[in-house]
């Protein structure tokens, strides 16, 4: 997902109904606390990548749940993920996250 003007903040002008339905899921995706701390983990990994394994430690969640939660931030456009051997690595899509910080900038100074 790239960037661009057609990506205008929503104080500059209302979203039409496609580009709503088609950021929505990524808002919604992030509307989750186990989420929101999985995507601030792979964002802040280093080497921009980190395996699942790596991951589950930090919740008391089962595997199945974390990869569940890692699934809708995939589906989402967020994450994007690839299978070395046994292992899955998970790393950020910076494109969809400027996308997001686009349509929030307000344009007012904090």
């Amino acid at each position: 997902m790239e960037s661009s003007a057609n990506e205008r903040s929503l104080t500059r002008e209302p979203l039409d109904p496609a580009r709503a339905d088609a950021f929505a899921p990524m808002f919604k995706a992030l509307g989750d606390p186990v989420r929101l701390r999985l995507l601030s983990m792979i964002a802040s990994a280093r080497g921009g990548e980190v395996a699942v394994g790596d991951l589950t430690g930090a919740f008391h969640l089962t595997g199945p749940t974390i990869s569940h939660h890692l699934k809708v931030l995939r589906e989402a456009g967020l994450v994007d993920s690839d299978r070395r051997g046994t292992w899955v690595y998970y790393r950020m899509i910076p494109a969809a996250l400027a996308v997001m910080g686009t349509l929030l900038e307000t344009g007012f100074p904090v």
